[in-house]
């Protein structure tokens, strides 16, 4: 597989062909943030994951797919998420959403709330939602499984090769981000899940999951 998951601020795109999908991954800022594409190989519909930087790389990001973008999913509230979500949305005309608990801190009013347990259709592809508390109390991820059986979860910054996201609290905030992560995407899905969160490398939940006792017991 020539697909690594290891992108750089201002580098190429990389891309992982998955039979009825094709995963473009571009990393902008200074905060190395991870921005998400997902086309629908039938029928063209496309899927940004964070707007989260410099708008014209997003638009040439879209272009090296199909050309439309027709959702726009923000993974969470934070400013580095969100600095070119209203551009996008503008020029593109997508339809955007986030988490019902975050919508209201964003620059751009979503479209659609997401809630734990929803769906979100991208042409013939179908992404689950998983609503993730503590990181910020609407932080969304999305989950889809392939033909072959593996599952593809967008984690945005509710967890990372290494443990959880960062959490202000770290007692309520992270019992509450560490029992969502742990009930919700480990208890959910299997080892050969690959995710891909919202700054750096991809991993795998079978990678990740003989440490779930140690994050638990450093508190982050």
């Amino acid at each position: 597989m020539a697909y690594t998951g290891d992108v750089t601020p201002g580098g190429p795109s990389d891309v992982r062909e998955l039979g009825p999908a094709t995963l473009r991954k571009m990393s902008v800022s200074d905060m190395h943030n991870n921005v998400y594409l997902l086309t629908c190989t039938a029928t063209g519909e496309q899927l940004m994951v964070d707007a989260a930087d410099d708008p014209d790389r997003c638009l040439a990001l879209v272009a090296e797919g199909t050309g439309r973008l027709d959702h726009l999913v923000t993974t969470h509230q934070h400013w580095d998420h969100v600095r070119a979500l209203p551009d996008v949305a503008r020029a593109t005309g997508a339809r955007t959403y986030a988490g019902e608990e975050d919508a209201d801190a964003l620059p751009l009013a979503p479209d659609v709330r997401l809630r734990q347990g929803d769906t979100l259709r991208v042409g013939e592809l179908v992404l689950d939602v998983v609503h993730l508390r503590g990181h910020t109390p609407g932080s969304v991820a999305l989950a889809w499984r392939a033909p072959d059986g593996v599952t593809h979860l967008f984690t945005g910054d509710t967890l990372f090769p290494g443990g959880v996201g960062n959490t202000k609290n770290k007692g309520q905030d992270f019992d509450a981000l560490y029992g969502d992560v742990t009930e919700r995407i480990f208890g959910v899905y299997d080892d050969q899940t690959w995710f891909y969160p919202g700054h750096g490398g991809d991993s795998t939940l079978g990678a990740e999951r003989p440490h779930l006792d140690e994050w638990r017991e450093r508190g982050w």
